[in-house]
């Protein structure tokens, strides 16, 4: 069974910082894998994703400077590393592999973990 499983959600005030991780077991993605948020009464939207080898990220635009994603294959692990974070970056964040079509588009991502809450107060 495949299963990806996301972790170091929390509570933290403006400014703080926080690291999420996303481990996968039941198989090896090979593929670009993201992480992807959801705002409560908002759809789903693209944070970041990276390559296989780690080379090639993508970020949505407002998280640019402060997020970070990377990866360990050996682990089977991507991370993603959050910085200055701001109220509005408040939601249950995910992530995913990607399997057909854009990288930067959700709906080509399966495999969806069950998600992890980010509060960030003002």
């Amino acid at each position: 069974q495949v299963q990806l499983v996301e972790s170091g959600g929390g509570l933290v005030q403006a400014g703080g910082s926080l690291r999420l991780s996303c481990t996968a077991s039941g198989r090896t993605f090979s593929s670009y894998m993201g992480w992807f948020r959801q705002a409560p009464g908002k759809e789903r939207e693209f944070v970041a994703t990276i390559s296989w080898s780690g080379g090639t990220t993508y970020y949505r635009n407002s998280v640019k400077g402060r997020f970070t994603i990377s990866r360990d294959n050996a682990k089977n692990t991507v991370y993603l590393q959050m910085n200055s974070l701001k109220p509005e970056d408040t939601a249950v964040y995910y992530c995913a592999a990607h399997l057909f079509g854009a990288v930067v588009a959700t709906t080509g991502y399966g495999y969806w973990g069950q998600g992890t809450q980010v509060t960030v107060s003002s």
